[in-house]
């Protein structure tokens, strides 16, 4: 399928061979012989109007089976026949340049097309016709500027294969020898695997080639998000056009501030902060929380039809930021959706700033509840996981994930644990680099560095992400506080709990030792289920483990790291505000004081801004030497507005601190305290 000029014909006959098949032309093999007299005859005796009913009322007349089809410029226009088409087998969408199109249709000396008003030229028609096509695949080919015939029936071969065999996915800590495997929607709904490993592809990412790359740039971010998610989702389990409407609902304008919904701000020199904070909670965990409880509730939904209900608890471990981001999507779903899905969020009372402990504690849904921990974000994050992993052994369907049979809800985790929360990071990655060959600061294919505040380790995964499906990214600088666990393991190999202390910083979201998506990094590197197994069991029994030299020395090619102090970062915060008037947020000054160390003059680099500065309003004016008028969030907000900083507060997040507050409860460090309080909000919100 594609417009006219879009080399239908030839790449389907291309194709045809290189799969063994016959091929049948729309055109030439149906209609004209439905008709008995050539296309353009019917179309001069019936006109535009008259010639797209008769053409969709002969295509509802075809059939076939185990072949190519090529189908005509118009096919898609009929809606009705398309609804039959895309019943005879997977709809291919050729999407090539209009530049391209314009000038073959002029080479073979179109100069009108079915559907052409009058006064409307070539190039708005090919406009006004996308609107049919984006509607009707189930595969979307980006076709390269002159690109040959030959190569695009090549791609469109590789496309084909990586759906079929695309919709599997394993434990990090599988043996090679099972065979098990997940689909897409079954571990966003699960979660964490059974065997207490992350989920993650069995193939690996398609990787886009750069002619494909290259069509982005001119794109928004929603279609970049479109355009890289339909690569990773296969269209069995999500639809591009399901997906497109989860897409345009997650980063629309209510949701997120901002056109591009993640601006770049050239800071000095070559390093350009990529702003992830602009979604409702004021944190990069938007760009993935927005939309992934539309992927879970609409899988709860279909799970749900025909049988019993499927009621899931999102159980999440926050360190500030994630929890916010949890509650607030899930919380934006539609009343029919939020039947089926409910959230608990654990914080650590004294290791989150006022600001984000205001954010989550007065969320007024009815199916979330918050609850603080006196303990670190370590012991909320181990805990989840142990009650993960006590409950798996009580799931009716290992496919549902772990399973509370007394309340008959299946638990399920929102961080980026669950691939489905990782997935949508790869986007902002792929898109800022785009941004920068769509403003001219690099061509496409020259390299660049990113440096990434990481604590769990998922932020800066979905960047290796990006590369394996082809951005050309250098090196991945990983920068720390104090709780510097990965800077030390990057640099030597060995992962050593033994003798370290969580400190709590100004930058609590990395203030972790724990780093869930390592485990998925060194799946990567190793593919070995087993050998990833023995590292985190090591982990967990000895508090340390230590990688071969040959791995170390893979994974120093791309990766360096480094940490700083706390008085490093505030710093930063102050020499960047006095120089230029823009304000860091204390994970965004760990990125820009370990990427000083690391920049180069050679490439532009990337810096995450992870979260905006109102959430750490009190840190964030002490490091500019302003006395804090109160703890208050609204006093510390007006103390932040009369600096008049770049770039200007967070409205949303100044609304939301303004609500009453509604939920108070605070637990001791006590496992069974939590799954008593968990069992109790099951059975309030589902037994009602």
């Amino acid at each position: 399928m594609g417009s006219p000029g879009a080399g239908k014909t030839t790449v389907g006959r291309i194709l045809a061979g290189m799969l063994d098949k016959p091929v049948m032309d729309i055109d030439n093999d149906h209609l004209e012989s439905h008709w008995g007299i050539p296309v353009a005859e019917q179309l001069s005796r019936l006109g535009p109007e008259g010639f797209l009913q008769a053409e969709g009322e002969a295509v509802m007349n075809f059939t076939s089976d185990n072949c190519v089809i090529s189908l005509s410029g118009s096919n898609p226009m009929h809606h009705r026949a398309m609804e039959h088409i895309s019943t005879l087998g997977t709809v291919v969408f050729l999407d090539v340049p209009s530049a391209d199109i314009l000038h073959r249709l002029e080479m073979m000396k179109v100069n009108r097309i079915v559907g052409q008003g009058a006064g409307m030229d070539m190039a708005d028609i090919l406009r006004y016709r996308q609107q049919f096509y984006e509607g009707r695949y189930d595969i979307r080919v980006l076709c390269g500027n002159n690109e040959s015939a030959e190569n695009i029936a090549r791609k469109v071969q590789e496309v084909l294969t990586w759906h079929k065999n695309s919709n599997k996915y394993i434990s990090t800590r599988q043996s090679t020898k099972r065979e098990e495997s997940r689909t897409f929607s079954e571990v966003v709904l699960e979660g964490l695997a059974p065997d207490g490993g992350l989920y993650v592809p069995k193939e690996r990412l398609r990787r886009l080639h750069d002619c494909e790359w290259e069509r982005l740039v001119q794109c928004s971010y929603k279609e970049r998000a479109l355009r890289i998610l339909e690569q990773c989702i296969p269209h069995a389990e999500v639809h591009p056009s399901v997906l497109k409407n989860m897409v345009q609902t997650a980063y629309a304008q209510d949701r997120f501030s901002t056109d591009g919904v993640v601006p770049l701000v050239q800071l000095n020199n070559n390093q350009h902060v990529m702003e992830l904070f602009h979604g409702p909670t004021a944190s990069f965990k938007d760009l993935a929380l927005q939309l992934m409880p539309q992927f879970y509730a609409e899988f709860s939904r279909r799970r749900s039809e025909g049988r019993d209900e499927h009621r899931s608890l999102i159980l999440v471990a926050t360190s500030g930021d994630t929890g916010g981001a949890v509650l607030d999507g899930f919380s934006r779903l539609p009343a029919s959706l939020q039947q089926y899905v409910a959230v608990m969020v654990l914080y650590p009372e004294d290791g989150i700033s006022p600001i984000q402990k205001a954010q989550m504690t007065t969320n007024q849904a009815d199916n979330v509840h918050v609850v603080g921990v006196q303990s670190d974000f370590d012991f909320c994050q181990s805990t989840v996981k142990s009650i993960f992993k006590q409950l798996s052994g009580s799931s009716d369907e290992s496919s549902s994930g772990p399973y509370h049979p007394q309340y008959r809800v299946h638990l399920s985790a929102a961080n980026s644990i669950n691939w489905g929360r990782l997935l949508p990071q790869v986007v902002y990655h792929a898109s800022a680099y785009l941004d920068l060959v769509k403003q001219g600061t690099i061509s496409m294919g020259q390299e660049v560095d990113i440096c990434i505040p990481t604590g769990n380790f998922g932020n800066i995964l979905g960047a290796v992400y990006a590369k394996r499906m082809g951005i050309p990214f250098k090196r991945f600088i990983c920068a720390s506080n104090q709780n510097n666990v990965l800077t030390d393991f990057l640099n030597t190999g060995c992962y050593d709990l033994r003798h370290r202390r969580l400190h709590q910083t100004m930058s609590p979201s990395i203030d972790i030792l724990v780093s869930s998506n390592l485990e998925r990094f060194l799946h990567l590197l190793t593919e070995d289920g087993g050998s990833t197994a023995d590292m985190f069991h090591l982990l967990e029994q000895q508090k340390l483990f230590k990688v071969p030299n040959q791995m170390l020395s893979e994974f120093q090619e791309d990766f360096c790291a480094d940490w700083c102090h706390e008085e490093d970062c505030a710093q930063t915060i102050q020499t960047i505000f006095q120089s230029n008037g823009y304000l860091l947020d204390p994970h965004t000054a760990v990125a820009k004081t370990v990427a000083d160390r690391f920049s180069t003059n050679d490439r532009p680099t990337l810096l995450a801004s992870t979260a905006h500065y109102c959430k750490f309003a009190p840190d964030v004016l002490t490091a500019l030497g302003k006395s804090l008028p109160t703890n208050s969030p609204m006093a510390l907000f007006q103390a932040l507005q009369g600096l008049n900083p770049q770039p200007s507060l967070h409205g949303q997040l100044r609304k939301d601190i303004q609500r009453p507050r509604r939920h108070q409860t605070v637990l001791e460090a006590d496992r069974s305290q939590i799954v008593t309080e968990m069992e109790s909000f099951m059975g309030s919100y589902f037994g009602k």
